[in-house]
């Protein structure tokens, strides 16, 4: 991603809060909070800012599990369980830290993590910056281009185009016409009933969208798979949940948000701020690393 304009790292910041929460075992401070999601989220991202030193970044999250999908479809995400009852007291540490971090945070009411993430890589990516979506939601490979990658820290993996087409075996942008076929267990996406990922992209390879290959339903024989009159029947039977699972599964590009550039600038901790913080939460890890950190500046 060769470039002299800024690059800009936005966060999927729910992803990492229940990455967060599930991968430690369940821990507390003294007053009986729990804290083990704010603990993981915490090392997570100074683990990021140390190996990747982003100069501009936010992390963004979801205001809330309602948005204009459940207007569409009525059992969006209906599938996933309950907020753990441990997490909610969590949640309001997550903003005070990355506020002690002088880290921006995003999020608006009705939209998803995913179409603030989406609106904002392109705006910056059309002014010719670099962009870095931090997340490993396949949702948000629609939006990988020239200069807009995917960074899954959990397997610290980059994802650029030629990982999209060796996963999907389409383009990025066509990434949403096999999910409308395939569906998505996860953000309980119906997609077509009896169609898998290996069909979906055989199909989008060949039609290279719903409405082509909806007109050329004759054509299916062309395509070389098997059960042909199975496929035919599922497609005719899931054209509607076809096209409503597009719908669902596409980012919005359009949010009304504005940022201003300056309010993404990293420049370090707030350091009295997180060491309070770290304090009352009884990190006595991270306190003893900030304790470190101001040694080894007071000596430069």
């Amino acid at each position: 991603m060769a470039g002299t304009n800024p690059c800009v790292y936005l966060i999927d910041g729910s992803s990492y809060v229940f990455r967060a929460y599930f991968a430690l075992p369940p821990l507390s401070n003294s007053t009986g909070l729990p804290t083990q999601a704010i603990y993981g989220f915490t090392n997570m991202i100074q683990k990021l800012l140390k190996t990747h030193r982003p100069r501009y970044l936010a992390v963004v999250f979801d205001a809330g599990r309602e948005t204009f999908r459940n207007q569409l479809y009525r059992d969006y995400k209906g599938n996933r369980p309950d907020t753990p009852a441990d997490l909610i007291p969590q949640f309001p540490y997550f903003r005070k830290l990355l506020e002690a971090m002088n880290i921006a945070v995003l999020e608006m009411e009705g939209f998803e993590a995913d179409d603030l993430i989406a609106t904002l890589a392109r705006h910056f990516s059309s002014r010719g910056n670099e962009v870095v979506i931090v997340s490993g939601d396949k949702d948000l490979m629609q939006l990988i281009g020239k200069s807009v990658r995917l960074l899954d820290t959990t397997k610290e993996k980059w994802i650029g185009v030629e990982e999209v087409r060796e996963k999907f075996g389409v383009e990025p942008e066509k990434v949403v016409e096999v999910m409308a076929l395939m569906g998505d267990s996860v953000d309980n996406i119906p997609g077509v009933k009896g169609i898998g990922e290996k069909t979906a992209s055989a199909l989008i390879q060949r039609f290279h969208s719903l409405e082509n290959l909806f007109d050329h339903l004759d054509e299916l024989e062309k395509t070389g798979l098997r059960g042909m009159a199975r496929l035919r029947k599922a497609l005719t039977d899931g054209k509607a949940s076809a096209f409503l699972s597009r719908d669902l599964a596409t980012v919005r590009t359009d949010v009304p948000i504005h940022v201003e550039w300056a309010r993404l600038g990293y420049h370090g901790f707030n350091k009295g701020r997180l060491r309070e913080l770290f304090t009352q939460l009884e990190f006595t890890q991270l306190l003893k690393a900030l304790d470190v950190e101001e040694a080894a500046e007071s000596q430069t």
